[in-house]
């Protein structure tokens, strides 16, 4: 039986828009460059869909428009792209390309809303396209048909998806970041679990990784802890990625958003997690167990939350709508409240991520909070417990105002050491190759089973991928992605081919040192963001639609259970990413004398088809702020030369530095590529980078 195709243009539940603003706006580019452009803001009453276009001048469309998907819808999310500036700048960026730019709230205030059809998010950005598509028809005065393209990453990349496979409003997607239909729960609660079972042990595994260490990352940990990292490498969490850790960024995620909706759907497991054998709840040698906090105190006094401190802090909190801080809009922020307590728990290695603060008596008996942080006074016993982001409140001021002294709380975190482990006990079918080692030979499951495997229902789309595109498909995945393992990038490619029985409409780029989030502020020394990569293939995509102009080759690698190997080789490797090699005085550790001078050398290599390298630069600081700007990123230009031998592109760059002071320093090396060469292009050059270490003595 065929597919049913949604066509937003004959859908009933969507003729009844209206347009309240039509003006022409101007548009400021990170150089400088003033764009004006039409803004227009309307919706459809019925089903409380808003969006915005903005199209660029008559003579700068070129017949296209980018749609951009948040990965979380809210009530004004059709606004939240406006205050975006500088590499982050989709609107400007497709005002430039000759697209207009389309973004709406999908209709809906949450991604996991409780109830309701979650298929309103692909349909009513059916028809937000369609509407766009009359409007731009009426404004450049043309009987040709826009073509569209419809981009976005993590939970947006769940409705991209959606979109592409089931509705014919856009001849192509450029989803990135993306998850699989098991991805949800199990990618966060995994991390969460190696973030606390090797939270000694994150420097160790980093220092093997980095260049002059032993390249083996299990060197130097007890038998626990290799236990759990080779299970999370297996299922596909990259290990260099643990440098946010060994920094001390320790962040679980989504998951405080995901969590409730796991105990309304599965509350049982909560407690088979403690007593049922097969769960290491059950086991009393595990580090579950070891890591459990059950704790009852007294409360002395309470403080309440302030107010955020500007307008531009309220602003920036209503604005998120990135892959890494969509989630953030469900939390209510603890702020600077704090309550003191006459006791604290004992222990020196307490575990106080995800301590649920129950309060057993008093008006706000039954009210549940999330631990922030525990300062404790060692003289007195007491200390101060601060209030972390909380689910589901809109007013906590409010609510701490009914904690009074000697009311009685409970500190408990048996709940979110259990999730922790749910991935163990979802095991999905066998095309999901990363829970293999959780399969006996027979590939029946070898630990407990939750009656469903729960990430089907958590995309927010109402249909898991089935890969049966209606249109062109490039995917961009990050090889160091802290939140969707890489390997979703590969199932899907499967998808597709089992699915249409070839891949000639799809294409798969994987790049090296990318994580997840989606802006150009979360590059440092250790990574670069793939920005540049994403804002390329929407010009590919849309060249591939409008010209017939085949892109470049999908990433050339190859999987083993749940991890991913790219293609060593850089000319060969494909995408659109170029390979680099940073040397020092020809190796990539050295020893040097204090004040003495080093030569440090940048080699890099295109793949056929990705254009030339227009930048190398140089960093001796190992600078790893996240999130946020590192000020000053890769001060030093270096003076680049151009290659090319047998067809292969390339370029180098030295440079010669020395250090002062003795010590073990770690200097990174970055190059730029851009598709024509163009060095002065805003959006799209494609980042790279590597390391090496210096040893002073």
């Amino acid at each position: 039986m065929a597919k049913e195709i949604y066509h937003a243009l004959f859908d009933p539940e969507y003729q009844d828009v209206y347009v309240d603003a039509d003006e022409i706006r101007s548009r400021t580019l990170e150089d400088g460059t003033e764009l004006a452009y039409r803004y227009v803001h309307g919706g459809f009453t019925s089903k409380k869909v808003k969006f915005v276009f903005c199209f660029p001048r008559r003579d700068a469309y070129k017949g296209r428009f980018f749609q951009y998907l948040s990965p979380f819808p809210g009530p004004d999310e059709e606004t939240a792209s406006l205050g975006k500036k500088g590499g982050d700048d989709m609107i400007g960026f497709s005002l430039i390309s000759g697209a207009y730019f389309v973004e709406s709230n999908m209709g809906s205030s949450a991604m996991f809303g409780g109830g309701g059809d979650n298929t309103v998010r692909w349909k009513s950005s059916a028809a937000v396209a369609e509407y766009s598509r009359k409007m731009a028809m009426e404004i450049y005065e043309t009987d040709e048909r826009p073509i569209g393209i419809v981009f976005g990453g993590s939970g947006g990349g769940y409705k991209t998806m959606a979109c592409i496979e089931n509705t014919d409003a856009w001849e192509g997607a450029v989803p990135f970041v993306i998850g699989s239909p098991a991805s949800l729960p199990n990618t966060i609660t995994m991390h969460a679990q190696g973030q606390r079972v090797l939270r000694h042990a994150f420097g160790k595994i980093i220092d093997n990784l980095e260049p002059g260490g032993s390249g083996d990352i299990y060197q130097g940990l007890n038998d626990l802890e290799k236990d759990m990292l080779r299970e999370l490498t297996d299922m596909g969490f990259p290990p260099m990625a643990w440098y946010l850790e060994a920094s001390g960024h320790i962040d679980d995620g989504s998951l405080p958003v995901l969590s409730p909706g796991v105990k309304r759907a599965d509350p049982v497991y909560f407690e088979d997690f403690w007593k049922v054998p097969g769960y290491a709840g059950a086991d009393p040698q595990s580090s579950a167990v070891r890591d459990r906090l059950q704790f009852k105190g007294k409360v002395k006094r309470v403080h309440l939350p302030g107010k955020p401190e500007s307008a531009s802090e309220e602003q920036e909190i209503e604005s998120r709508n990135g892959v890494d801080d969509a989630w953030k809009k469900m939390l209510t922020d603890g702020r600077d409240a704090w309550i003191e307590m006459e006791t604290l728990p004992e222990g020196d290695d307490l575990y106080l991520k995800g301590v649920n603060i129950t309060f057993e008596t008093g008006d706000a008996r039954g009210m549940q909070l999330l631990l922030g942080d525990m300062e404790k006074d060692e003289v007195t016993g007491g200390g101060f417990l601060t209030i972390g982001m909380c689910y589901g409140m809109s007013d906590l001021g409010e609510a701490l105002s009914k904690v009074k002294p000697g009311d009685i709380l409970c500190l408990d975190n048996s709940d979110y050491i259990a999730i922790q482990h749910y991935y163990r006990h979802q095991v999905p079918d066998a095309t999901f190759h990363a829970w293999d080692q959780f399969r006996k030979e027979d590939g029946t499951p070898a630990l407990p089973q939750r009656p469903n495997v729960m990430g089907y229902a958590l995309n927010g789309t109402g249909r898991p991928q089935d890969g049966q595109i209606q249109g062109k498909v490039m995917v961009i995945q990050s090889l160091m992605d802290e939140s969707t393992c890489p390997w979703c990038g590969d199932w899907y490619r499967n998808k597709v081919i089992e699915a249409t029985g070839t891949e000639e409409n799809f294409r798969l780029y994987y790049m090296q040192r990318c994580m997840h989030n989606n802006s150009v502020d979360s590059a440092n020394n250790m990574v670069v963001n793939y920005m540049g990569a994403l804002c390329q293939a929407l010009l590919d995509m849309a060249d591939w639609l409008q010209e017939g102009k085949e892109p470049l080759q999908t990433t050339l690698y190859k999987r083993e259970g749940g991890r991913i190997l790219e293609e060593a080789d850089a000319s060969r490797r494909g995408g659109m990413q170029a390979g680099i090699l940073l040397t020092v005085n020809g190796a990539k550790c050295a020893r040097v004398r204090a004040g003495g001078e080093f030569v440090l050398r940048a080699e890099a290599t295109l793949p056929e088809g990705a254009g030339e390298v227009t930048a190398i630069d140089f960093d001796y600081r190992d600078s790893h702020v996240f999130p946020g700007r590192v000020e000053g990123l890769f001060p030093v230009k270096g003076s680049v030369t151009r290659t090319e031998a047998e067809g292969v592109k390339g370029a180098f760059a030295e440079v010669v530095h020395s250090f002062e002071k003795p010590g073990t320093y770690f200097v990174s090396a970055r190059v730029s590529s851009q598709r024509q060469g163009r060095e002065d292009e805003l959006f799209t050059q494609v980042l790279n980078l590597d390391r090496v270490r210096v040893i002073v003595e």
